[in-house]
């Protein structure tokens, strides 16, 4: 993959001190490995992934697993089920560990995918 990392999260990332940090930097990869027009910065003292408005954040205070916060993640088709919560807008993904996010690698990009083509 084509390095797509923007600074500003790259400096983040130097200062994030969590057991989960390189579990974050991969989910971060796949979720920009869906579409070269994802982009991503730092809302909310999170790292963000963004096109055509917001995507998804980052719960960095998580330390047994990876929270990515789908903010619109309601409105996402989710045929593999990824999504948690029960809240009329937003929905979580969680990456327990690498084997997960293997797993997982394929649904996530869908829902990104989902995002831009709804977007596009």
């Amino acid at each position: 993959m084509v390095d797509r990392h923007h600074p500003d999260v790259d400096a983040w990332f130097e200062t994030y001190e969590n057991p989960q940090k390189d579990l974050v930097q991969a989910v971060r990869d796949v979720v920009l490995g869906a579409d070269d027009r994802v982009t991503e910065t730092i809302k909310w003292q999170a790292p963000t992934f963004v096109y055509a408005g917001n995507i998804a954040s980052f719960y960095p205070r998580s330390k047994q697993h990876v929270s990515l916060m789908f903010h619109q993640g309601a409105s996402l088709p989710d045929p593999e089920g990824l999504l948690e919560g029960e809240g009329d807008t937003s929905r979580v993904a969680k990456f327990a560990d690498a084997d997960d996010l293997a797993a997982k690698a394929d649904a996530l990009q869908g829902l990104v995918r989902a995002w831009v083509a709804a977007r596009g």
